[in-house]
């Protein structure tokens, strides 16, 4: 009886394609017994480039650098060519990418009023249906209740004095014992915000925003949040035994 082993190898293979002249990934199936020139006439139909302007290297299925297919004699076959492998194609003409260059191309503009006359355009489509910001009373909605959240936040700073202890409770985070340091607008977001000294280090800065100081404590202490948050009322600070014997 023949001891022998017999290896049988898939006569085609699937590989990956990507190439200098397009972003896009495309799997393709080969023969193995076609020469490397047969192939870049086959990725021609592909690609769009010449066989004689294409470089070819190969990548394992892994992308690692394998090698480069530059021996248009030699057999797809003999290189180590598995499923999965990719092939990367280089241009080297540079014609092609021209055509994918769109930096090159000139921009054509249409003027606004000429744009309004049109019937056919998105614009004309969302008056006549009345969306988005062509529904007038979705509009008006929209900014009534913008105004009363403004009043509302506006009312709830207004409550909120300096100087005072609060607690802090937001969605997803531990309650916070603080002292308020600031009450008002800021430069940093619109709006009306309470400036924080936290009794632990649960802040984010030391009172300090985008180089502008609202009010002083230790790094890591300060912080911002909207006035719907803070409960002012009696809460004295932890006494966390620190000073015990």
């Amino acid at each position: 009886m023949d001891g022998g082993v017999t290896v049988v190898s898939n006569p085609v293979v699937n590989v990956r394609l990507t190439s200098s002249i397009s972003s896009f990934e495309v799997q393709r199936r080969f023969n193995r017994g076609i020469s490397i020139g047969e192939l870049k006439g086959k990725l021609e139909m592909v690609l769009g480039a010449s066989p004689s302007c294409m470089d070819l290297e190969l990548f394992s299925v892994s992308d690692k650098f394998l090698q480069k297919m530059d021996d248009n004699e030699a057999l797809l076959g003999s290189y180590p060519v598995d499923d999965d492998c990719r092939i990367h194609v280089t241009d080297k003409s540079g014609q092609m990418s021209e055509f994918t260059d769109v930096s090159k191309v000139e921009k054509f503009e249409l003027p606004d009023d000429s744009y309004e006359k049109r019937t056919d355009s998105a614009r004309s489509f969302m008056k006549k249906h009345q969306v988005g910001v062509y529904n007038e009373e979705e509009v008006a909605k929209k900014k009534a209740e913008l105004a009363a959240r403004k009043e509302e936040q506006k009312a709830a700073a207004n409550a909120i004095s300096v100087g005072s202890r609060c607690k802090v409770q937001l969605a997803g985070q531990p309650t916070k014992l603080g002292t308020v340091m600031y009450v008002g607008t800021t430069d940093f977001k619109p709006g009306h915000w309470v400036g924080l000294k936290y009794d632990e280090p649960m802040g984010k800065h030391d009172g300090t925003v985008n180089g502008k100081q609202y009010f002083e404590c230790e790094n890591k202490y300060g912080g911002f949040v909207k006035p719907q948050h803070v409960t002012v009322g009696d809460f004295p600070e932890e006494d966390y035994g620190i000073d015990e014997m």
